[in-house]
């Protein structure tokens, strides 16, 4: 399309709104929709109305007391929001035709989830799933650099935090009653398999066994016929806490770069819809992708078994 000078015309931006007032919608989901050139930050919902508010005065941005009029206000909408109150949320903006930008897991359900995926299909609208790693500019190259290249053996992930370690320094997302009853497995165990998955294929096999406190050990193995290992937990002493993925094979041992800032991914990752709204061409990390990182976690959590994942010192 082009303007009355011939020159290429900016196509209009595409305007979200934001579901959740929470701290990670405050840190990261707002400022990066409030930043985006190509963004139209077009309002905030929140389950509290005060904080919506708050947070959608803090950005100049309507505030929405019904949630069914913000999709109607948007052509796409992002969720801050506890997996399972995004879901079905989700469900109802593809139905009201919004492009979905979610938030991992999609959903600790595996029905609720490809009713997610479902939905987004059958109304043809794009969706994007923020799994960090996958938008973070060096952890994201490195990824897509280890998934061109073949003869993978194993790779193995460690995920440790201290986030309900007694004693630990205060973390706002302590306070999550979602991260609380479901623990790493479903915070962080996303993360792990969003980098695991490109480079050694999707997962056939997942056995799972608990460690100390809220620790879950996974061993999965992968399409490609190459295996991993997993250690998730948030109940580790704050000296053994930290990041990191390594994979292992006839290229040799590598492992991944620290990652950079969160506000930088969630701008990335709105590159990503921008780009699947406009040009149509799913992203790999769509909702379809998330279903099956559920169905993989809810598998390892039927093994653990519910009163597994509510032991330990949480």
């Amino acid at each position: 399309m082009t303007n009355a000078s011939g020159t290429a015309a900016r196509p209009a931006p595409l305007r979200i709104g934001l579901l959740g007032t929470g701290p990670w919608a405050v840190a990261a989901h707002a400022p990066a929709l409030a930043a985006h050139p190509d963004v139209e930050f077009a309002g905030v919902w929140g389950r509290r109305p005060e904080a919506a508010a708050a947070l959608a005065a803090e950005h100049s941005v309507p505030v929405y007391g019904d949630v069914d009029e913000l999709f109607a206000a948007c052509d796409a909408v992002a969720f801050a929001l506890p997996p399972d109150v995004q879901a079905p949320l989700a469900v109802r903006a593809a139905a009201a035709g919004c492009h979905l930008l979610l938030d991992k897991p999609v959903a600790t359900d595996t029905g609720h989830a490809r009713e997610v995926a479902d939905a987004a299909e059958r109304a043809g609208v794009a969706s994007v799933v923020f799994f960090t790693l996958r938008f973070d500019p060096g952890p994201a190259g490195w990824i897509e650099s280890r998934a061109a290249l073949d003869g993978w053996f194993t790779g193995r992930a460690h995920w440790l935090g201290a986030l309900f370690t007694p004693g630990a320094a205060p973390s706002p997302y302590a306070a999550s009653p979602w991260r609380r009853e479901k623990g790493a497995l479903w915070d962080v165990g996303p993360h792990a398999l969003s980098v695991l998955v490109p480079v050694l294929g999707e997962v056939t096999a997942v056995t799972a066994a608990p460690g100390p406190g809220d620790t879950v050990h996974l061993i999965l193995r992968h399409a490609s016929g190459a295996s991993a290992t997993v250690t998730l937990g948030f109940t580790a002493p704050e000296a053994a806490a930290g990041v990191g993925v390594e994979f292992l094979g006839e290229p040799g041992v590598v492992a991944m770069p620290d990652p950079g800032g969160v506000a930088g991914a969630f701008a990335a990752a709105l590159d990503a819809l921008v780009r699947a709204v406009r040009g149509g061409v799913p992203h790999p990390c769509d909702a379809a992708f998330g279903a099956r990182v559920t169905e993989v976690l809810a598998e390892a959590e039927r093994q653990l078994g519910k009163g597994e994942l509510g032991k330990g010192e949480r």
